[in-house]
């Protein structure tokens, strides 16, 4: 069935493009985030695996929505590691950082999504679709806050 929701099959097919950077940006965040909240230690273990749990499960659900808005621009949501890491701009370590290089790559981590959600605001803008243009204003407010919450640890 053609999809006809007042926005060309070209400008959706930039925004589903768009999103899926972000999500798969977003995808690779939660993967970090989760893994720092399993291997957290030191002093600040308990409220850092707090942190962390309440980050990645906001982040689980954001993924699937940003997964549901491409789907609803007539689009594939990208769901495999290869296609994440091809579309990502999250940096992956295989390290094992302290807590505090933790807090520190994850509040650079959400800065990230920032700005390929930036990104992703222009064809969104330009074709004056607003529910991106909401999905994204979300993203870019948690993601904001996220990353001060996080950086506060560090002064």
């Amino acid at each position: 069935m053609e999809i006809n929701i007042g926005i060309s099959q070209g400008n959706r097919k930039a925004i589903a493009d768009a999103l899926s950077k972000v999500l798969a940006d977003s995808y690779m965040l939660y993967l970090k985030t989760h893994n720092y909240h399993w291997n957290v230690t030191g002093e600040l273990f308990h409220s850092l695996h707090e942190q962390f749990e309440e980050q990645y499960t906001e982040l689980a659900e954001a993924v699937d929505e940003i997964a549901e808005r491409i789907r609803a621009l007539g689009y594939r949501a990208p769901g495999t590691f290869k296609e994440f890491k091809e579309l990502t701009s999250v940096d992956e370590q295989q390290d094992e950082p302290d807590a505090m290089e933790m807090v520190r790559r994850l509040a650079e981590g959400n800065e990230q999504v920032m700005r390929t959600a930036r990104e992703a605001l222009q064809p969104a803008n330009d074709a004056e679709d607003e529910a991106t243009i909401d999905l994204l204003t979300e993203r870019l407010k948690v993601h904001s806050k996220t990353a001060w919450m996080l950086r506060s640890h560090l002064e």
